[in-house]
């Protein structure tokens, strides 16, 4: 076999979709929903981009609808939510030593360890800063967003 062939062989098997046992919604999902293991089954297709394993799903809130028999990819599912749209939060700013906490309106919806844009009801200045397990908001840099 010349070299070209070789080449064209081994990108047209480079771009072959992988299979593999996949995850799909057994029925359809409304946005928002917490997936249950009742709500998933494993079928055989392409793996790009989808969860593999039903235990990595269970647990999580789907972002948009999950249509029945559809693979669920990581970009369709999230932590669940525990800040609303417009919910007052408290938003704290650690650096070093210093830390201030003011109140802040949600811009959006967020689970834990999550990113969420967030505006200072004072300033009216809009931030972004990362979900904590009890519903604040951290900004600024700290080594560990969820120590206190």
């Amino acid at each position: 076999m010349n070299a070209a062939l070789r080449i064209a062989v081994l990108l047209m098997l480079a771009a072959w979709p992988a299979r593999a046992d996949i995850v799909v919604a057994a029925h359809t999902l409304k946005s928002r929903a917490l997936i249950q293991r009742s709500d998933l089954e494993l079928r055989e297709g392409d793996a790009g981009g989808a969860f593999t394993r039903i235990e990595d799903v269970i647990g999580l809130e789907a972002r948009v609808v999950l249509y029945q028999g559809r693979p669920i990819a990581r970009r369709d599912v999230g932590a669940p939510s525990i800040i609303e749209r417009n919910q007052l939060v408290t938003l704290i700013y650690r650096r070093g030593g210093l830390t201030i906490s003011a109140e802040a309106r949600s811009l959006g919806r967020a689970g834990v360890g999550e990113r969420l844009r967030v505006m200072n009801t004072a300033s009216r200045k809009t931030v972004t800063g990362t979900v904590t397990p009890n519903g604040d908001v951290i900004v600024g840099t700290t080594p560990n967003p969820f120590s206190n």
